[in-house]
């Protein structure tokens, strides 16, 4: 209130004093650099951001199965999600039940998650497991019949597009699964898209695409800003490839 009161008087003040002469025209503004830590400077221009849902969820629209099978997405349902690929990619459609295993911490451990584990498939540089509640990762099936995901670039510290409605999640892959069921991301994951993330009742039935990027592999794994770059560059590469598949190439490893 008070400032809306100033402003008003400031401009009955304006109105009642003669009208300056007209002033020349100004020269053009040209872009001046930021200097950094001075109170007047602009922010940094904004890094261009990666490839929108739409974009990708066009590349992800047909499948080219690169699975000899399909995956349950839990236990009791039916098989009907098939692993589909790119020359640079794989991906498929599922739901997303939530992750809390690795490190515990305040929403992910023994109280919060019934079938908590304390283990993941990998560990960070620092010889801790992952933490479901800080790091975005997702869950892989373990290798069988149905599919082998080392045999087409996949590995943990791999890179992952997670897209759900107008949102995308760039993550890890950083655990593995059951054999037969796919669909699950961590916690932090879950959180970023707008999922609900508790571990008890929490996730989503459906609506959720997961792209894994081929042979990339982000080291150490922990490093959001490594995995974020990354994703934006594989994103793009992803949104720019034709739809022929290539043949499976071990990831390397």
């Amino acid at each position: 209130m008070r400032v809306q009161s100033l402003t008003l008087a400031v401009a009955a003040v304006a109105l009642l004093a003669p009208a300056p002469p007209p002033a020349a025209p100004a020269p053009p503004a040209t872009p001046a650099s930021p200097v950094a830590g001075h109170p007047g400077s602009r922010p940094p221009a904004v890094r261009e951001s990666a490839v929108g849902a739409a974009e990708l969820l066009a590349k992800a629209r047909s499948c080219d199965p690169v699975s000899q099978g399909r995956y349950r997405t839990d236990d009791g349902t039916s098989a009907e999600i098939p692993v589909c690929g790119t020359k640079g990619a794989v991906f498929w459609k599922a739901d997303m039940d939530i992750d809390c295993d690795g490190r515990p911490g305040r929403l992910c451990n023994g109280r919060t998650d019934p079938l908590f584990s304390d283990t993941t498939a990998v560990q960070q540089s620092d010889g801790r497991y992952l933490s479901a509640e800080t790091l975005p990762y997702i869950v892989v099936p373990a290798p069988s019949d149905i599919w082998d995901h080392r045999e087409h670039g996949i590995a943990t510290g791999s890179v992952a597009a997670v897209i759900y409605r107008n949102r995308v999640q760039y993550a890890v892959v950083g655990d593995t699964g059951p054999r037969d069921i796919i669909g699950e991301a961590s916690y932090a994951t879950a959180k970023a898209l707008g999922i609900r993330p508790d571990p008890r009742g929490g996730g989503t039935p459906s609506g959720v695409t997961y792209i894994v990027f081929r042979n990339s592999r982000v080291s150490p794994i922990e490093d959001r800003a490594a995995t974020v770059r990354a994703g934006e560059r594989l994103a793009r590469e992803f949104a720019a490839e034709g739809r022929n598949p290539v043949p499976s190439r071990p990831a390397g490893d």
